[in-house]
């Protein structure tokens, strides 16, 4: 038996998510203004899930016999083989760890899609890297392989065939916001797909391994042990298109009814993969979160990007059918396309309180590597620093944007939304007044105010434009 030390360590600066965040490059929200620094504490307490990866690590070397340790701090532990969770975004906090922990003469290796596709970064800070999804080497290593250099790590096509993710071990540290029961409940990550099966440019989660799908009840049987480890389980779902089978969704969602399940969840799909009976059966079975990507209201842009455009008025009718329900809603938003422009930024955030979800994430362009659109902009890219490679920093040169104008609009995007008078309404539960046409001038007012005080940067913009 050996002592395996699992390191998931905790970011540096800012909220840090890794794991499957930008297709496991991770992101890193920093706060520049007031509603991003309040953004920024909220999620870090909803969002500071466990890693999916260590999970599934824990289980392999814990059924194989051996002791295992997760550790999300600096401190130095005692093991004989060491393995350290990669990203992008805190790239170089992991490497000192490493190091530190072989000077110790403790075996180090690295493993993530930071690891995979960037394995220059790790070469001399540990003494193997696993290039893929680790669970095939692990497999090997747990079985008493003596990993060395660059070890690859072909994706297991049978996903049932691994085990659950070993949660007593990878303890979950995240919250999460339930409308059923208006407070806090605990989170637990999962996955029951790997990769994505769309051609969307600039998203990573595609260009590890080819896309696979786990059976109905393997998904079932780990819904039914999280059942049994934890009372009243909140369940995040991390696939970037859960729903993408509709068939097989609405077995999963009666599949749990029929086992009895108390537990809810949350999901990221694509809106028109998604219609009113298919959320009402989910919902039925615990669905209280839906996320999913708009990126641009612009059809051109998207089609720039091989996103596959949504009609606006299916998304309207699916977010309304989920504020009956109960069901909150999170848009996701991109600015810093290469036909932005500050005056189509503002339109998006109009559009985006239009389009009325609970809740907006908006990010900057980033072109991620393996990407093709990384490919696309690689000669512009001017900021050779990879830790800003984290999805709030605009690092190429574009067209109209600077990297503090983009910040900037960043920080509009957050206060428009979510400083709307009646955006407290919606998070209060009383979105039913929140259309109310004297509301609606209040929003208008608090848009001027906001304006007025964020008059001296835009006024830069009339001034570059003259």
């Amino acid at each position: 038996m050996s002592r395996i030390i699992l390191a998931d360590l905790k970011g540096r600066g800012g909220c840090v998510n890794k794991d499957t965040v930008a297709g496991g490059y991770g992101s890193r929200f920093q706060g520049h203004s007031f509603v991003t620094r309040l953004e920024k504490n909220v999620r870090r307490v909803l969002q500071n899930l466990p890693s999916i990866h260590i999970g599934y690590l824990a289980s392999i070397f814990a059924n194989a016999g051996h002791e295992v340790v997760v550790t999300r701090d600096d401190k130095l532990i005692e093991g004989d083989l060491a393995i350290v969770l990669t990203s992008l975004v805190d790239y170089q906090h992991e490497r000192e760890w490493a190091l530190a922990m072989k000077r110790r003469v403790t075996k180090v290796g690295f493993v993530g899609t930071a690891a995979t596709h960037l394995p220059e970064l790790f070469e001399t800070f540990g003494d193997f890297i696993v290039s893929g999804e680790p669970e095939a080497a692990a497999l090997r290593i747990a079985a008493g392989e003596d990993p060395k250099g660059h070890v690859t790590s072909p994706a297991v096509d049978d996903l049932d065939s691994l085990p659950f993710p070993r949660w007593d071990l990878a303890k979950p540290q995240g919250f999460s916001y339930t409308r059923r029961k208006f407070g806090l409940t605990r989170a637990v990550p999962m996955l029951t797909s790997r990769s994505c099966p769309e051609k969307c440019t600039y998203c990573p989660h595609r260009i590890t391994a080819t896309f696979r799908a786990r059976s109905d009840e393997n998904v079932l049987d780990e819904l039914t042990e999280l059942c049994r480890l934890h009372e009243h389980v909140h369940v995040v779902i991390r696939d970037p298109l859960y729903t993408l089978d509709r068939d097989r969704t609405l077995r999963i969602a009666q599949g749990i009814r029929a086992r009895g399940l108390r537990l809810t969840y949350e999901v990221e799909t694509r809106m028109d993969d998604l219609d009113e009976q298919l959320i009402r059966e989910m919902h039925a079975s615990g669905l209280r979160a839906i996320n999913f990507g708009v990126e641009s209201p612009d059809p051109l842009v998207l089609r720039k990007v091989a996103r596959r455009f949504i009609p606006y008025e299916h998304m309207r009718r699916m977010i309304q059918l989920c504020w009956k329900l109960g069901v909150t809603t999170t848009a996701f938003y991109v600015i810093g396309f290469l036909s932005d422009t500050e005056e189509n930024i503002e339109e998006l955030i109009r559009f985006a309180v239009d389009l009325d979800s609970t809740f907006a994430n908006f990010k900057i362009l980033t072109p991620y590597p393996g990407t093709p659109q990384f490919k696309q902009l690689k000669s512009l890219i001017n900021d050779p620093d990879w830790q800003h490679f984290d999805g709030y920093t605009l690092n190429f040169r574009h067209p109209k944007l600077t990297p503090r104008r983009a910040r900037l609009m960043l920080g509009m995007c957050y206060s428009r939304f979510f400083l709307r008078p009646s955006n407290i309404l919606n998070l209060t539960g009383m979105h039913r007044y929140a259309h109310l046409s004297w509301l609606k001038k209040v929003d208008d007012w608090s848009w001027w105010w906001q304006e007025y005080f964020d008059r001296p940067w835009l006024a830069e913009r009339k001034v570059t434009a003259t």
